[in-house]
């Protein structure tokens, strides 16, 4: 058992009923808010995580841990979910600076493995580089979405990063999930 705090006694609340939700310090927004749109999209990016790593697509051996991505995504999405002016920043669970370097080491790492690229990939190859592809792309719009939010108040530079990083590291495991790169489809431009 965790030591969380967290319990969950149950599930549905019929708060969201009228198309509103609350936020983590308990104000009430419209379920079409930019940060409701940007947490649903880190959402899930997570469940697609969990089916990557349900399919074998999660290479632990190789030192890369999609299990402890799942939970920074949480942690982002913690960040995310509370307005900047809620609570200092020193309070808040929050992306950091070492985290976004360790999914550069992660990505440096693969790539070393893979062979240059001379051409675009089109998604696809085996099963779990299929599902980290459809990942990376789901990425890249919680990306927007956080950009999107972050254009407007100006925070969470470092979850920007994060995710922009992310999707280059579900790139290169998609890659190296198709035989390191040999089981790639290439686009074969008006093919």
């Amino acid at each position: 058992m965790s030591d969380s705090k967290i319990r969950l006694d149950r599930i549905y609340t019929r708060g969201g009923d009228k198309g509103e939700t609350s936020l983590g310090d308990g104000s009430r927004v419209s379920k079409t808010d930019p940060r409701i749109v940007a947490l649903g999209a880190v959402d899930e990016l997570n469940g697609l995580l969990g089916l990557v790593i349900a399919s074998g697509g999660n290479p632990v051996a190789d030192g890369f841990d999609l299990t402890l991505v799942q939970n920074e995504l949480f942690d982002l999405g913690a960040d995310v979910c509370i307005p900047e002016t809620s609570k200092p920043s020193d309070q808040r669970l929050s992306v950091t600076a070492e985290q976004v370097e360790r999914l550069e080491s992660w990505i440096d790492a693969v790539n070393d493995r893979l062979d240059p690229l001379t051409s675009f990939v089109l998604p696809g190859g085996s099963l779990a580089a299929a599902h980290l592809h459809h990942a990376r792309a789901v990425c890249r719009r919680a990306e927007v979405a956080v950009v999107a939010l972050t254009s407007e108040t100006g925070h969470h530079l470092l979850a920007r990063s994060y995710l922009n990083r992310l999707s280059d590291l579900l790139f290169v495991l998609a890659r190296l999930a198709n035989d390191e790169g040999r089981g790639d489809v290439l686009w074969k431009p008006g093919g």
